[in-house]
């Protein structure tokens, strides 16, 4: 006996409907595709390394005025350069042009920008393989490379 052809057995007809109508669910789009994974600069990793290019400031979204400080990070596994928050008081100083450090997510709702800094999706954790909250506190003094 040859096999049927899909959707043509009992029942079937519903069946067919409803994989035709998962295509416009677009959480089941998005995980069949893995259009996260190829999107994502970090390729589907939670951490990554890369190299400060230049240090930038950024200006906080309404309705607060502040300045916050972020690096240019270049990564090291495929080149791509991402935007990442320093956090903690005086951060930025501890963090200089050609250094390695870092990155992990930010912690934003569905991997996106969290609080009122734009565009910004990832945050420096390591610098020079240095946890930078022991640099900040004084408990580590900065490696030189």
């Amino acid at each position: 006996m040859a096999k049927k052809a899909y959707g043509m057995h009992a029942g079937g007809k519903l069946q067919a409907r409803r994989h035709k109508f998962l295509w416009s669910d677009p959480y089941y789009k998005r995980r069949v595709l893995r259009l996260k994974k190829k999107s994502d600069p970090l390729g589907g990793a939670s951490q990554a390394k890369g190299i400060v290019i230049e240090k930038t400031q950024l200006e906080a979204k309404q309705p607060h005025s502040g300045m916050r400080k972020c690096v240019r990070v270049q990564l090291t596994k495929n080149g791509r350069q991402v935007t990442a928050f320093c956090p903690g008081d005086g951060a930025i100083k501890m963090i200089d042009e050609h250094d390695e450090v870092l990155i992990e997510c930010i912690g934003g709702n569905k991997g996106r920008a969290k609080g009122d800094i734009p565009g910004v999706r990832w945050q420096v954790i390591h610098v020079n393989d240095q946890s930078l909250q022991a640099l900040l506190s004084g408990k580590l003094e900065k490696a030189r490379r």
